[in-house]
């Protein structure tokens, strides 16, 4: 494959250097990078600052702007000069060693796969939605930062997801502009010989092509396919028109085409990931085609081919309710992939829908996504240190007879990539205490140089960014009340909106029922004497759509609206429409408090709140997601009492009382107690402990160095073990587990024996294994953990033969009860995950 740049041309009779100035600028256009570094602002902004400041898209000014405009500003030495060290500083960053090449170049990873239905990567290119897509974006640009070497796939929407107004009577409208391909920063994938890469699946009735396109995001590259091909049957070619819309039938050939489709991409770019990452179970149909794809290579069957790459496989759930799983009826599988199955992978339609069952000899019982991407991964993660317990819950029925403990699923919380959602200010303030390394993992000194700066220094940073972002909710508002029809003096009248002296709220996030964005309209007198307190008063800034199809919670953006049109309410409240990426950098990097108020633990994490750390901003936010691991009283303030509620209404109550209570009694005075300087001490002083304690900790730095040292460098190595000599591991370890199928049944024990002397237990027990090889047991006493604590596991050791089997001996501290501790036989082999991969267990009693 070649790379080639967008059909761009400066005019034939242009000067070659022209030519090559405007091959710089759009090299420098398609490259997402400029939505973190804003080293190349300065070059759209001269060229056209209108269409600048009102798409910041590189790509569209450069299309834009008249040829005439580009050859002056090209002739014009300095701002040559900028291109071409924008350029060169662009290369010198590409080929240096970063953060993964010096600590790691003896690593057996060579390139990570990672598959996501959306990514956020900037106002430019609106393929995403929230939450997912954030940590997606974030996630490739902090590898970027890094050099861990990662590919992104996803898909392309037309529509992307939906834009939202406000009609005169409060309700969301939602629209659906279409995302022209030639204005987005993305470039067709194309073969050596010029021709745009398609690929081909097979769907029922017709034959799908699937178009290519490259997004280059600093170091790395994102890949998304899209149906909109010309030769495309019409219905198809919507198949990627639109982000989480249309019903199951939609979903599950979208997920086709990310998985299937998206493996099958990186086989045509030549490219051998040894780690699969899928974000998420929408995108599980890629393990599968990764074992088709071994299965032509070795000739192995799918079963060993299966045992051998999901070695390299790693799931991440970001779900926190078992409804929230992607499930689709088995009919609907077996139209669409029961060829696929029966063709591709030589397994008939049962076995296919085993992988994604609970209970495989259920007919009726619905594919589950995440229980495919469960059976066909090495290493399964939540994305906080609670959604991680929460999952392990969600998940015990694939284990059964497994303490939920041991549920094999564990944690990386998600960060944010901190250079994205600082603002101008944050980085000038941060750059005085350390460079911009410090957010490539390279920087110890950063807690004690943020704890070294003046009172005064912060409480003026917080004044000019309060100043900013009022600034740009009072235009923004203008624009939306105009955009709607409305009078001209209630769009001359946002001037005098908002306050930038005022201790500022913000809220913003999709607007559902279990994220309780009217929790502070609970008592809307309470809330009034809040915000209209002459000495002390609160102002808020809101924003959030409610998904179409989600009834509730729109009625809930028109609760609001309604509350805030009050003539009492209109000066302090306002409500931004159309919360995208840069309406959320604009809130998080001004606001004095986030709230954040989901029915815990319906927050698998949370990410809004992580981005007013290095801005300056604090957290009031329930203990669920990241901040049950985040908060201390000297960071900010909790909500709740860090348990889950049955009586939700109940709880629902408590919590709103509970949060004017904290508003009224902790986060006004704290703000508004000033020393003899005009300076809150003890505001500043939780400024200061927020943003040198928890920014680095929840960045997405951190987040990707985890995610490369604990799973992506020993799935790599994992897999290639199973890989080498054509899969002949995979295919022994096929063998093992039927041997273990075949004698499970039988292992059973005998007599047990416990003395305590000196302090210590001494356990000895029977085990009878009969066929079953002594090396494919492990014998183990197991005792529940204590106040949270990880279980105990004691390896037993054989001491003696018996007929039939072994006595197992092994000696514990007397610290807890003999009876706390149960002799129990687990499968056993060097390499393999137990139990996610052999779930068989027996317990002594």
């Amino acid at each position: 494959m070649s790379e080639h740049p967008r059909d761009f041309q400066a005019g034939d009779s242009a000067p070659l250097a022209a030519q090559e100035g405007v091959r710089a600028l759009v090299a420098l256009a398609l490259d997402m990078r400029s939505s973190w570094n804003h080293a190349t602002d300065k070059l759209w902004r001269q060229l056209d600052p209108v269409l600048w400041g009102l798409t910041h898209n590189p790509w569209v000014v450069l299309q834009t702007v008249s040829r005439e405009k580009l050859r002056q500003e090209l002739a014009d030495p300095a701002f040559r000069a900028t291109v071409d060290q924008l350029v060169r500083s662009r290369d010198e960053i590409a080929s240096a060693p970063a953060w993964f090449q010096r600590q790691h170049p003896q690593a057996p990873l060579s390139l990570v796969a990672y598959f996501s239905m959306e990514f956020m990567l900037g106002e430019a290119l609106p393929i995403y939605s929230g939450g997912l897509g954030n940590v997606a974006g974030d996630q490739l640009k902090a590898a970027s930062d890094l050099g861990v070497p990662v590919v992104g796939v996803g898909l392309l929407y037309q529509q992307g997801y939906f834009r939202q107004m406000i009609d005169p009577a409060g309700a969301q409208q939602a629209l659906y502009p279409f995302n022209d391909p030639g204005q987005l920063p993305i470039a067709p994938v194309r073969r050596a010989d010029g021709e745009w890469l398609r690929l081909h699946l097979d769907l029922p009735g017709y034959p799908i092509w699937v178009r290519c396109w490259q997004v280059r995001v600093g170091r790395v590259k994102l890949y998304l396919l899209d149906t909109n091909d010309a030769a495309n049957f019409a219905p198809y070619r919507g198949i990627t028109s639109e982000l989480y819309g249309g019903g199951a039938e939609m979903r599950l050939m979208q997920e086709m085409v990310l998985g299937i489709g998206g493996w099958r991409l990186l086989s045509a770019l030549g490219l051998a990931p040894e780690v699969c990452h899928l974000n998420e179970g929408h995108a599980a149909f890629a393990a599968l085609e990764r074992a088709r794809e071994f299965m032509e290579v070795s000739g192995k069957n799918f079963e060993a081919a299966l045992a051998v790459t999901r070695a390299g496989n790693l799931f991440t759930t970001h779900t926190a309710v078992a409804a929230g799983f992607d499930r689709f009826a088995p009919a609907l599988i077996e139209r669409y992939l029961g060829g696929y199955a029966r063709s591709k992978l030589s397994i008939t339609v049962p076995e296919l829908l085993a992988l994604g069952r609970k209970n495989p000899e259920d007919p009726a019982e619905d594919f589950n996504m995440a229980y495919l991407a469960i059976r066909a991964s090495g290493a399964v993660n939540g994305v906080s240190r609670l959604h991680g317990e929460i999952s392990r819950q969600l998940f015990a029925p694939l284990f059964p007879s497994w303490p939920v403990a041991e549920v094999p699923v564990g944690h990386v919380t998600n960060g944010i990539h901190v250079p994205t959602w600082d603002s101008a200010l944050a980085d000038a303030l941060w750059s005085e205490v350390c460079d911009r390394e410090c957010w490539a993992g390279s920087s110890d000194v950063l807690e004690r140089n943020i704890r070294a700066i003046p009172d005064a220094r912060l409480w003026q940073f917080r004044n000019a960014r309060a100043a900013e972002l009022v600034g740009y909710a009072r235009r923004q508002l203008a624009r939306q009340l105009a955009a709607a029809g409305s009078p001209p003096e209630a769009v001359d009248a946002t001037a005098y909106l908002l306050d930038p002296n005022i201790l500022t709220l913000g809220f913003g996030r999709r607007f559902a029922t279990y994220k309780r964005p009217n929790l502070l309209l609970a008592d809307p007198d309470r809330l009034l004497a809040l915000l209209g307190n002459p000495d002390r008063p609160v102002q808020l800034i809101m924003a959030g759509k409610a998904h179409p199809a989600d009834q509730p919670g729109q009625d809930l953006v028109q609760q609001w609206i309604r509350f805030i049109r009050l003539p009492e309410v209109r000066r302090r409240i306002i409500f931004l429409a159309d919360y995208d990426m840069h309406l959320a950098e604009h809130l998080v990097q001004g606001v004095d408090v986030w709230l954040n108020t989901p029915r815990r633990p319906w927050e698998a994490c949370g990410t809004s709140g992580m981005k007013v750390l290095v801005n300056g901003g604090l957290n009031l936010s329930e203990l669920d997601g990241w901040w049950a691991e985040a908060y201390a009283p000297e960071v900010g303030w909790a909500l709740g009492d860090g348990r889950q509620h049955d009586d939700v209404e109940a709880n629902d109550a408590a919590e709103a009382e509970a949060l004017y209570t904290l508003l009224e009694q902790g986060v006004v005075p704290c703000f508004y107690d000033r020393d003899a300087h005009g300076i809150p001490a003890a505001w500043v002083a939780r400024m200061r402990e927020s943003m040198a304690r928890l920014t680095q900790r929840f960045s997405s730095t951190r987040t990707v160095q985890e995610y490369a040292e604990r799973h992506y460098i020993p799935a790599a190595a994992g897999y290639s073990r199973r890989a080498a000599n054509g899969g002949a591991r995979g295919a022994d370890l096929v063998l093992w587990r039927r041997d273990l199928e075949q004698g499970w049944a039988a292992l059973h024990f005998g007599d047990i024996r416990v003395e305590t002397e000196g302090g210590r237990h001494e356990f000895e027990v029977e085990v009878f294994l009969h066929d079953l090889a002594r090396a494919d047991v492990a014998v183990e006493l197991y005792a529940e953990g204590i106040d949270g604590a990880a279980p105990a596991r004691e390896r037993m050791r054989p001491v003696r033969s018996l007929t039939g089997g072994q006595v197992y001996a092994a000696t514990v501290p007397a610290t807890r009860p003999a009876t706390d501790y149960t002799p129990r036989a687990v499968p056993a082999r060097e390499g393999v995950a137990v139990p996610l991969e052999e779930a068989r267990i027996c317990w002594q009693r």
